[in-house]
């Protein structure tokens, strides 16, 4: 479902759920004339439940969806700060690593800065980025091992050795977060939710003979709205709602 476009989703929920209202109305017009009162009051008790039920399903998802976006932008600035404070912290180190370091950490902000703007779906490119990322975290390292030989001092070389490793690990853990999306499977279970409620709205209309469209769709374009922006929410790089990339793009030659 990732790489299916947002407004793609929306549309065939939005056109599902009515599909359903209509099938749910001419069964509840079928069975009309041999149902009483009592059964149409149960019915639309049911109804009510689903639709909390669907309240709070909506509720979860959108918040589970929030903390992720919100996650996102945290970590970006997480990262920005590790790397801005390395790249501050060459200058504590004895030349020639103070420049060459300097120089690799530049080369590193450009891989960073390109991998903010591939997509997530484009997993190919991704894995060229970060592969030619880690390799380079590689020589940075190397060099900073040698730095540190050359100039065992805590106060200089240490700082900036722990600097660089709290780079790293801001990295790492921005890809896992960038990873993380809501499963599935409650994607599913909300799409499930939302065309049995329309069936059940529909049956209880027809059971009653009456159609309620223009109620019904309003309704349903005020849950499809919701949805898109659930799953544009947990989709970072695409969509409206996309998290900020600037504190990245400041490190450059900064």
């Amino acid at each position: 479902m990732y790489d299916i476009p947002s407004y793609i989703i929306a549309s065939a929920l939005f056109f599902g759920i009515l599909l359903a209202y209509e099938t749910g109305f001419r069964i509840g017009k079928f069975h009309q004339q041999r149902t009483d009162h009592e059964i149409k009051a149960q019915t639309l008790n049911i109804q009510g439940s689903v639709l909390g039920l669907l309240a709070l399903l909506l509720a979860f998802t959108f918040n589970m969806s929030l903390q992720r976006y919100d996650a996102r932008s945290a970590a970006v600035v997480q990262e920005a700060n590790a790397i801005g404070t390395t790249v501050l912290r060459t200058q504590l180190l004895p030349p020639p690593y103070d420049k060459t370091l300097y120089d690799l950490l530049q080369d590193y902000i450009d891989i960073r800065i390109e991998a903010a703007t591939v997509p997530l779906s484009q997993s190919e490119e991704r894995v060229k980025i970060i592969k030619s990322g880690d390799e380079l975290l590689k020589k940075i390292w190397g060099a900073a091992t040698q730095a540190a030989r050359s100039d065992p001092n805590p106060v200089t070389t240490g700082l900036f050795m722990a600097a660089l490793n709290e780079m790293i690990d801001s990295a790492l853990e921005r890809i896992e977060i960038q990873n993380r999306h809501i499963p599935e499977v409650i994607l599913y279970l909300l799409f499930f939710v939302f065309v049995i409620t329309g069936a059940i709205m529909g049956y209880s209309g027809g059971l009653g003979m009456k159609r309620a469209y223009i109620p019904t769709a309003l309704l349903t374009l005020l849950i499809v709205l919701i949805v898109y922006i659930i799953i544009d929410l947990d989709r970072p790089k695409r969509g409206l709602i996309t998290v900020n990339q600037d504190y990245i793009l400041q490190l450059k030659n900064q």
